[in-house]
Order: structure tokens, then C-alpha cells, then sequence
């Protein structure tokens, strides 16, 4: 039988105002693929911060057992050192180094008092072979993709000799085809005898790959699965992280849709970095009031740098194009014209574009619009408090007090604070990028429902999705995008995956 790689016994994690791991207990079997689940803020990223010596040895209580053997860990250089690594959901890498400076920062090969860059070439064209990525090892990190640059920092990672390998929602970021390879890729390293630690809010990915899964729910151990013969239950992985059964993945919704009150027409824009790229062709779609419109693509479709051209010009090099609001052209050639007009936008790079780290919940709820909470020429800080803990309330962001900072969040919970300060404006249309990128399921469920809501009020919403399931689950009608072109529009009645997929991957036709 194979023999235990790992174990964290009774580790309990306090920080000021609430205890975030209370006696949670992992065991990780040598060369299996281990997958934790749990809500957001469960304490799944607390507890791999523990194991990696981000949180050092003291700073918790519990005994930490690798090999057999009692250790403790003082920073992330000492687990390293060990065998563990962790890569987190945002990516640690400096976009304008190559892929070789990246892999071996902190890591250098020294000859002499030296780096020895031959050597680290030589040695990142193996280490990307085994990760099956087609680049050159000079090759700036800016110039590769999302999913290109995962598999960069799994090879930094196996350039450490680990054999513990810890990946924060690996997938969160890639299309379909991505976190195929990456899922891959993982089962190539179990058939080699590395150990694997992956946690992931994608059921789908865990049912399909995991040979044991560790739930954790408000800081609690709630039970381990050990994967035998038959298939993994999504249903039960549900269940022990919401505490409840969900009876379906989408609340029931009957939409109420009313007059078309956003038009784009022939939008066209450029790509701020490569002259003469269009990344916008011409685009042209409606949104009606009370309605879910979806835009589905691979990743570089050009999603989201239409989004963010519409919201202010705040992406690219304006060609052409107009923008209709109740039939009437506007200009809108700043984000602050854009919010004036009653336009919100929830970027997918929530900690780049969607909130500042170092300004607490409270601050951020009503940053975009200050003048709500304006008592003269001074912030109200009653208000402020007020509107902050309202939304703290109705999306259940998980903080002991809105005066929290946002730094402090998990992932999730920023994702809805971002989204909070976008409904705060009260806008005529919400544009949404990714909204559930990091969610868990149940999060998920509240925040579809939210989606709903805001639509039966009137409300028009744009959904960005890399997830089909989800387009189609919920959206009224569903863009698609290839290549920066609008290639068709499909009623949610007549929607299908592969429709989509056959419109997602081809760069003719156009919709209105």
C-alpha cells in the first residue's frame, strides 16, 4: 500500500477577530493527486500557506509530518528546500524577464560568483519539454498566454527538485483546452511518483482527476474521500462544502425582457501594443432591458478587450464605432463619462484592475462613486459604513468587519467585494468579466441569482464566461467571439456546447 507522503495534524491558524483553521487534519498519500474543496474562505489557501512556510512554524498550532518525519518550516525557502511547492493563483511571474530569468530567480545557477545562463538555458529547455511547452527560453513572459504562463511556473517549480507540488485553482484562468493539457499533465507527473496537492472550486476537474479530496468548510476538517472504483459524486463533494444538497447548479428564472436600450455598431478597435492588430472587428450587438447577454470565446478571443474599449476607452487604440443608449449616439470616451452613463464594469483581473489591496472593504464599496456617500465636500463615514456592511451582508463576504482590509480576503471574497462596488453605482448596465472565476459553488448559486435579480429590475447584464455551462445556464442570448469578430448570436433555447464551439472557433460571419 502505498505510504503516507503528508500529514497536518490539528493545525489551527488565528488571526485578529477570527480563527481561520480550527484542528484541521490532511493526509496525502505518496504519488496521488490530492484535491481540496471548500467554499471561499473555508481556509484551503490558509492551510497550503501553513504547509509552504508562508505562515512560518509558530505562528500556528499543530505538527506538520512529511515522511515521516516532524518539521516546521520558517519561510517559503525552507519548504522549498524540502521537496514543497506552491504555486498560487495568481501568477508570481515578471513579465518582461524571459522564461529562463523567471525559472530560475532566486534559483540561480552559480559558477565561479557567476550565473551561469548557459546552463539555465540548457536546463529550461528540458525542464519545458517536460511540461510540453513549445517556446523559446528567451521568450519574454508578456508575450505568452495565461495557460502558457502556467506551465512556466510548473516548470520554476520542478526546477526545485520538488516532490510535493501544491497549485491554488491552477485552472481558474485557462480555456477548456488549457486546463485539459494541464489536467494532463498532472496525471503524467502521479505516473512518475510526484505527489500533487490541487485546490480547485471546478468539480468537474476534481471528480475527473483526484485519487483522494480533503473538504473543508469554516475552518473545519469536514471529511476525506478516497477515490475507489466507482465515480467521484460532484453531489457529495457539494454537500460537504455548503452543508446542504443544491438541487440545481442555476436558480429558476423566468426573464421579464423589454426594449433594446444598448446598441453597439461596427465597434473597431486596436491592440495597444502590436500597430495594426485589430483585437475589435467591427462589432456589433444589442442588449435589451431585463436581459442576460453572454460572450463566449476561447482565451484571446477578444471578450474582454471589447468590454473594456466600451467601458471609457479604457483599452486600446479607438478606430471607429458608435454607442447608442434608448436609441440616442453618446460618446464615451473616459471611464468617468462611462459610469456617468450608467455603464459598470467587474474586470477579470480583480487584483490589477478591480480594487485597490491596500484600502479596506469599506473604502472600496464606494470608491466609484463617491458622491453617494458625500456630505458636503466630506466622506460621510456613517454612510460609507452603512453601505459597505449592507453588501457585506447581501453577498456574505466573509469578514469579521468591513473595516477589514481587502488584501486580507481570499480570493473569492475579493471577487465579491469588486462586484460590490460596481452595484453600488447603480448602473443601467453591468458588465461582468468572469464573474465566478474562483467561486465556489455555492457562491456561485447567490451570485447567479444576484445576476437574475438585477435583470428583473430592469437592469441589462453582460456575462463573460470561459465556462460554457455557465453562458448557457444563464444567459437569454449568447455571443460569440473568434479573433476579435462577432461570429453569431444564439437564443439560449437553441443553445448547445458544441454550437457554440463551432461559432467560438470560426473567424466568418457577424450578428447584431
Amino acid at each position: 500500500m502505498t505510504h503516507v507522503k503528508l500529514e497536518m495534524r490539528r493545525i489551527t491558524k488565528t488571526f485578529p477577530g477570527v480563527k481561520a483553521l480550527d484542528q484541521v487534519t490532511l493526509s496525502v498519500r505518496e504519488g496521488e493527486i490530492h484535491a481540496i474543496c471548500g467554499e471561499n474562505g473555508a481556509g484551503k489557501s490558509t492551510l497550503m500557506k501553513v504547509l509552504s512556510g508562508v505562515y512560518p512554524h509558530g505562528t500556528y498550532e499543530g505538527d506538520i509530518v512529511l515522511d515521516g518525519e516532524l518539521v516546521g518550516f520558517r519561510d517559503l525557502k525552507a519548504s522549498e528546500q524540502a521537496g514543497i511547492v506552491i504555486i498560487h493563483q495568481e501568477l508570481a511571474l515578471i513579465p518582461e524577464l524571459s522564461v529562463t530569468e523567471n525559472i530560475f530567480l532566486g534559483n540561480e545557477i552559480i559558477r565561479h560568483g557567476l550565473i551561469d545562463w548557459e546552463e539555465a538555458r540548457i536546463q529550461t529547455v528540458r525542464l519545458l519539454e517536460r511540461v510540453g511547452l513549445d517556446v523559446k527560453p528567451e521568450t519574454p513572459i508578456k508575450n505568452l498566454g495565461v495557460g502558457q504562463q502556467q506551465l512556466v511556473e510548473i516548470a520554476k517549480a520542478l526546477s526545485k527538485d520538488v516532490s510535493v507540488l501544491i497549485l491554488d485553482e491552477p485552472t481558474s484562468a485557462l480555456n477548456e483546452e488549457d486546463s485539459e493539457n494541464l489536467l494532463g499533465l498532472l496525471r503524467e507527473f502521479k505516473a512518475r511518483g510526484l505527489t500533487s496537492i490541487m485546490i480547485s472550486h471546478k468539480l468537474n476537474e476534481i471528480a475527473e482527476i483526484a485519487d483522494a479530496v480533503t473538504i473543508i468548510r469554516d475552518g473545519v476538517t469536514v471529511e476525506q474521500i478516497l477515490v475507489g472504483a466507482e465515480p467521484l459524486d460532484e453531489d457529495r463533494i457539494i454537500r460537504g462544502m455548503v452543508g446542504r444538497s443544491l438541487e440545481a447548479r442555476f436558480p429558476e428564472h423566468t426573464p421579464s425582457i423589454g426594449d433594446t436600450f444598448f446598441e453597439v455598431r461596427d465597434w473597431t478597435v486596436e491592440d495597444p501594443q502590436i500597430p495594426g492588430r485589430l483585437v475589435c472587428k467591427r462589432s456589433s450587438f444589442h442588449v435589451r432591458r431585463g436581459e442576460i447577454v453572454g460572450f463566449a470565446g476561447v482565451m484571446g478571443a477578444g471578450r474582454t478587450e471589447l468590454a473594456r474599449s466600451l467601458f471609457g476607452r479604457s483599452y486600446g487604440i479607438y478606430h471607429g464605432g458608435q454607442i447608442l443608449i434608448d436609441g440616442k449616439p453618446v460618446e464615451i470616451p473616459t471611464v468617468q463619462s462611462a459610469i456617468a452613463h450608467g455603464i459598470a464594469y467587474v474586470p477579470e483581473d480583480r487584483k490589477t484592475l478591480g480594487v485597490n489591496l491596500l484600502d479596506s472593504i469599506r473604502k472600496t464599496v464606494v470608491s466609484a462613486d463617491l458622491d453617494r456617500v458625500t456630505n458636503g465636500i466630506l466622506i460621510d463615514e456613517h454612510a460609507e459604513y452603512v453601505a459597505a456592511e449592507e453588501y457585506r451582508k447581501s453577498l456574505r463576504i466573509k469578514t469579521p468587519t468591513v473595516n477589514e482590509g481587502v488584501s486580507k480576503l481570499s480570493g473569492g471574497n475579493q471577487q465579491k467585494v469588486v462586484l460590490a462596488k460596481w452595484m453600488f453605482t447603480d448602473p443601467e448596465l453591468l458588465i461582468l468579466d468572469e464573474p465566478t472565476r474562483g467561486i465556489d459553488v455555492g457562491a456561485k448559486y447567490e451570485i447567479y441569482a444576484l445576476i437574475q435579480r438585477l435583470a428583473d429590475e430592469g437592469h441589462g447584464v453582460v456575462v463573460i464566461s470561459s465556462e460554457l455551462p455557465e453562458v448557457i445556464g444563464l444567459c437569454d442570448r449568447i455571443y460569440t467571439v473568434c479573433e476579435g469578430r462577432i461570429t453569431g448570436v444564439v437564443d439560449r433555447s437553441d443553445a448547445s456546447q458544441e454550437k457554440l464551439m463551432r461559432l467560438m472557433t470560426t473567424t466568418s460571419g457577424t450578428a447584431a
